[in-house]
């Protein structure tokens, strides 16, 4: 990398407000609501995952209409099928009693690798400011390339193990997520438990790694920011806190269900949605397929799209993947940069 890219790339240091908006795909994560937490300090992030890179294009050229702040893009680094048919087959044939009540079919579970490559082009293009990726880490090639377009790169990580590979690979930067964060779990493998050490543990056991790590999982209040940068962390991510942001594209039965008068009590991890671990409100598609939905992401992703699709139409929280974190409770309604200041520590 020359000494130009080198000097005006990105630093979680060179923020107003150590507070990251957390990429959120599947909707959540808009380009006003990227634009601006980046505008009010922070560093809003676009979630690539689930789209086309055509939309991650024209998104990041939305953000950059709105803002000329840094901003960042997450990937889903594409891993083998860990599923075969079988299983898959007895899990689609449980959920015909759901796919009957919303009149729909389920998707076709397939393997794909969410326009791995054009989007790889794309950024390489474009050079956001930042670029994270989730679920694994990329080869070193990928982030040698980035760097050599001034990218600054982070990965997501859940144990020292994850760390010192996405070290190896060249990340710039750890965000290290706890199990208390809100929708999916970044572990490498797929088809493993999901590490229950707490996020403060974690960035414990990763305090001798000479990169900033950022803290991700239960950060709802200043008070949680504040205590994360005390145990050693550059800054923080927060996800859940920006689900009722005004600019957040999260969908109407999710607002509901994390408002002051929802329902649901308490969170926990499933795989069912997806097949990827995953923390959301606890609900009745929860409760009826947890004990029997395996392993197989994005398969099953792809299989429970249009039941979830259908439910998020109908207005049925309960059949819908409503992801959040433990201190969802914290969240607020109000404009993005109102709930940026209410984590700045």
């Amino acid at each position: 990398m020359d000494n130009q890219h080198k000097a005006s790339r990105f630093n979680p240091g060179s923020l107003a407000v150590p507070v990251i908006q957390a990429p959120m795909a599947g909707g959540p994560s808009t380009p006003q609501l990227a634009a601006a937490v980046s505008a009010a300090g922070g560093l809003g992030f676009l979630a690539a995952g689930y789209k086309t890179a055509a939309v991650m294009r024209s998104e990041i050229e939305a953000i950059r209409s709105l803002t000329d702040r840094p901003f960042g893009v997450n990937l889903f680094v594409p891993q083998p099928s860990v599923v075969s048919p079988a299983p898959l087959q007895q899990y689609a044939a449980s959920l015909a009693a759901d796919t009957e009540r919303f009149g729909v079919s389920l998707g076709e579970p397939r393997h794909d690798d969410d326009d791995w490559d054009k989007k790889l082009e794309v950024l390489l293009e474009l050079a956001p400011a930042v670029v994270s990726f989730t679920f694994d880490v990329p080869g070193s090639g990928v982030v040698e390339a980035l760097h050599k377009r001034g990218v600054y790169v982070i990965a997501t990580v859940t144990d020292r193990g994850e760390a010192l590979r996405a070290l190896s690979a060249g990340a710039d930067a750890l965000c290290v997520q706890g199990p208390e964060a809100g929708g999916h779990r970044g572990t490498f493998n797929a088809v493993a438990p999901p590490p229950t050490v707490p996020l403060h543990g974690i960035l414990e056991e990763l305090a001798d790694l000479e990169v900033p790590l950022i803290a991700a999982g239960g950060i709802g209040t200043r008070e949680d920011t504040r205590a994360a940068l005390d145990v050693g962390a550059a800054a923080v991510q927060a996800g859940t806190a920006f689900l009722l942001a005004d600019e957040a594209g999260t969908k109407a039965a999710h607002r509901a269900a994390l408002s002051p008068a929802g329902r649901f009590t308490t969170t926990a991890v499933t795989r069912a949605f997806s097949g990827r671990n995953a923390r959301g409100l606890y609900n009745e598609f929860m409760r009826r397929h947890d004990a029997d939905a395996p392993y197989g992401y994005p398969e099953i992703h792809h299989l429970t799209t249009p039941l979830r699709a259908a439910a998020a139409a109908a207005g049925e929280p309960d059949w819908l993947n409503l992801w959040a974190g433990i201190n969802y409770r914290h969240a607020k309604e109000g404009p993005a940069a109102v709930v940026l200041t209410s984590l700045a520590p």
